[in-house]
């Protein structure tokens, strides 16, 4: 057994030994330190250039909201829109445990009348809900406006953002403007102002040929004038049935034929823009239907005629072909123009915006 000596020796062996110990680290660190401690200021001995701050300043932001709105499909931005569809409802009116999106682009943040539980964080960020606040909003919810009341986490992916965009923009039958880029619009300037006088020299000897033709002219158009003066008045007699039947023309025809010039007037790459509302269920292709029968040589087409197309009794009932008047009508509004048919599109109700997609179509077939 250890006596209370031993026991005593021991422990001061122990402390002195560590006393030891904790003396000569401190008589190393101060032989060996070069000083600099940690949390003390270091010198940088030399810089080697890897170049990666220049690496850092090209970032690469990918494509704008505006292009990729351009080159989107609304019907890939239907199916993305099943993951909203649990809150939100595409119907006017109809407000779920969110507000309805019928005509949320374009529409003013928070302007449901008659949905009462807005947060109010989003009018503090926001005014009015274009497609690059929607894009944003959509990407990062609660980053974009905190404090607001949707728990949805965020669609990372932008083309996907922009198919959505894309398909609640067509519910209420308007397209939203993206405000053109002053980039953009720059060379479409300088090309205007940069068309050469030479076109204005081009015109000049058109004008002078006109000025310079012989007064011979004149005198071989005198005999014609005296046979013209000599033809018998049987032939105005003639003339007059067929100025009646002209006078007879329903002014039905006047309405006819100004819907017609939109169409002949029509912007092509407008229509093409618009179709893409359509090219979710109707093809371009001869032939080849999709969940709506073909639109190849719609124009001029008797209605409900395409093969192997099971077309509803609403439109199997309509007579006629497909006039660009009729398509009007039947793209206005096609619940009012043929009540009972099963196509799901809410319509187009801008005349100008009808006419480009018909005019699209028709040069389509060509």
């Amino acid at each position: 057994m250890f006596d209370t000596m031993t026991m005593t020796k021991t422990a001061g062996a122990l402390c002195g030994a560590l006393l030891v110990f904790l003396l000569g680290n401190w008589a190393a660190e101060s032989i060996y330190s070069v000083g600099g401690g940690h949390g003390e200021d270091h010198a940088q001995g030399y810089v080697i250039d890897t170049g990666a701050d220049e690496a850092e300043e090209v970032v690469d932001e990918g494509p704008s909201i505006a292009e990729l709105m351009a080159s989107a499909d609304p019907a890939n931005g239907e199916g993305l829109f099943r993951n909203c569809a649990a809150c939100h409802a595409v119907v006017d009116g109809e407000n779920k445990v969110g507000p309805h999106l019928y005509g949320v682009v374009g529409r003013e943040v928070g302007g449901v009348a008659d949905y009462g539980s807005y947060s109010g964080a989003l009018t503090a960020v926001a005014q009015v809900w274009t497609p690059v606040e929607l894009d944003a909003f959509l990407e990062n919810p609660k980053a974009y406006a905190p404090g607001t009341s949707m728990g949805y986490a965020g669609m990372r992916k932008a083309e996907d953002r922009a198919d959505l965009i894309a398909y609640l923009d067509q519910t209420d039958g308007t397209t939203f403007e993206m405000p053109v880029e002053e980039s953009a619009a720059e060379p479409a300037a300088e090309e205007a102002a940069a068309e050469p006088a030479a076109e204005e020299a081009a015109a000049e000897p058109a004008a002078e040929e006109a000025a310079a033709e012989p007064a011979a002219e004149e005198a071989a158009a005198e005999p014609a004038a005296e046979e013209a003066a000599a033809e018998p008045a049987a032939e105005e007699a003639a003339a007059e049935p067929a100025a009646e039947e002209a006078a007879a023309e329903p002014a039905a025809d006047a309405g006819a034929s100004d819907f017609a010039a939109l169409v002949a007037a029509a912007d092509i790459a407008e229509g093409e823009k618009l179709y893409r509302r359509c090219g979710a269920c109707h093809k371009l292709e001869d032939g080849k239907n999709g969940a709506g029968p073909h639109l190849f040589g719609i124009v001029g087409r008797d209605i409900a005629n395409v093969e192997g197309f099971a077309y509803s009794d609403a439109l199997k009932g309509l007579e006629g072909t497909w006039t660009p008047e009729k398509l009007s009508d039947w793209i206005e509004n096609p619940r009012a123009f043929a009540p009972g048919n099963r196509m799901g599109f809410p319509g187009l109700k801008d005349e100008a915006d009808r006419a480009n997609l018909i005019g699209y179509l028709q040069s389509a077939a060509n």
